[in-house]
């Protein structure tokens, strides 16, 4: 920013990286004698979890330091997400996962669901078999079966049980904090935008296991400071800075050089259309069925991921995306070996072309520093474009 802002976060939050508060949250649960379910993608149903009085939490992913243990095992050439994951269970250095009393994982893409096999003996894991042909109507019924099989392993492993009305809640409560997030996203729309990148990361790793109940504070607090700085006229970036949207694979961590370069070579990222940025917050479910299982399934079957076929939908909610936050370049972030948001991309960097008339830029990378020069390069003529 242009000047010194107040923090979005402050209090006992303040200068802590986003995993450290995490960590603390979930070791206050676990002294409240709360069970917790470690996650990895954003098609776990976290409302279910937690209408089960059980604690969702997102596990590390994200860091270069465990690749090399990792490669022990895993060939070099896979993506560095799940070496990473995989590297962070085997040294023991993921306190999240240590802290998990199962691990839930879905069969997005063909490494996960080996490397859960790799580590389904350090303790209980359930895999759930995500339809990938969404728009199929058997794809509904399969992942609404799904849910509920998941719902007998928490039932089953932690002897408890939950209800439609508990259900229900747990919806409703999501959708109040995702209004909150769209209402905070809102502020980074803005010409020129008062939030950078940093603090709506920070606020969306906080919420995704958090209950809106838990977070409101948190989230209003947020909001109304965004409003001061709106009106006192405190900005992100500079005025004129080309305005970027990140798309493509989950970033954070040491795959966070990518923004960092953007703003470096002068650009301001104002979209982040990916499931570790706006796509956890950007659809309600729908509330007051007779099956709020079903509402849970239809919800997030919508989410984009490259691992659906076709993915359309990816497109279309881009698009919403531009319209809203109205970017200068759009830059595609491609973790190595993650096959299919590779090929994708191609696609997607024609229907920006084409429909929106946008420069676009195809990063391939992984979690190590060795790429930096030359993406400095290719960033810095992408901004010249704009």
């Amino acid at each position: 920013m242009d000047k010194t802002v107040d923090p979005l976060i402050k209090d006992e939050f303040t200068g802590e990286p986003p995993a450290i508060r995490l960590l603390a949250y979930l070791q206050s649960k676990r002294e409240q004698g709360k069970k917790i379910a470690g996650i990895y993608c954003g098609y776990a149903p976290v409302e279910l979890i937690r209408a089960m009085d059980i604690i969702p939490a997102t596990l590390c992913a994200f860091s270069n330091a465990t690749i090399e243990a990792a490669e022990a095992v895993l060939l070099a050439n896979l993506c560095p997400l799940i070496k990473s994951r995989y590297g962070f269970i085997i040294t023991d250095k993921c306190p999240l996962y240590g802290i998990s009393d199962v691990v839930i994982g879905e069969t997005t893409c063909d490494g996960k669901k080996k490397m859960f096999e790799l580590i389904a003996d350090r303790k209980p894991t359930y895999v759930m078999d995500l339809p990938q042909l969404p728009d199929e109507k058997e794809a509904l019924l399969n992942w609404t079966t799904m849910i509920r099989k998941l719902k007998k392993f928490l039932e089953k492993t932690f002897n408890t049980k939950t209800n439609d009305d508990k259900i229900e809640e747990a919806i409703k409560d999501t959708n109040r904090k995702s209004a909150f997030m769209r209402q905070i996203t809102d502020f980074a729309a803005m010409k020129p935008p008062v939030i950078s990148w940093q603090e709506i990361y920070d606020l969306n790793f906080l919420s995704l296991g958090a209950s809106c109940k838990e977070m409101e504070n948190i989230l209003a607090e947020a909001v109304k400071k965004l409003k001061e700085r709106e009106a006192s006229g405190e900005i992100y970036g500079k005025i004129g800075s080309p305005r970027v949207l990140v798309s493509g694979c989950p970033v954070s961590g040491d795959a966070e050089k990518v923004f960092r370069i953007i703003e470096e070579a002068g650009g301001v990222i104002v979209a982040l259309d990916a499931c570790s940025g706006f796509k956890p917050f950007a659809i309600d479910i729908k509330e007051g069925t007779n099956d709020p299982v079903r509402a849970l399934a239809e919800r997030y079957l919508k989410i984009p991921c490259s691992c659906m076929t076709p993915n359309d939908r990816r497109l279309t909610e881009m698009s919403k995306l531009i319209d809203k936050f109205k970017p200068d370049a759009v830059v595609d972030v491609v973790l190595q070996a993650c096959h299919s948001y590779n090929i994708e991309s191609h696609k997607v960097g024609e229907y920006v072309q084409k429909k929106h008339g946008l420069p676009f830029l195809k990063i391939v990378t992984d979690f190590s520093q060795s790429d930096v020069g030359q993406l400095h390069t290719r960033v810095e003529a992408l901004m010249e474009t704009c």
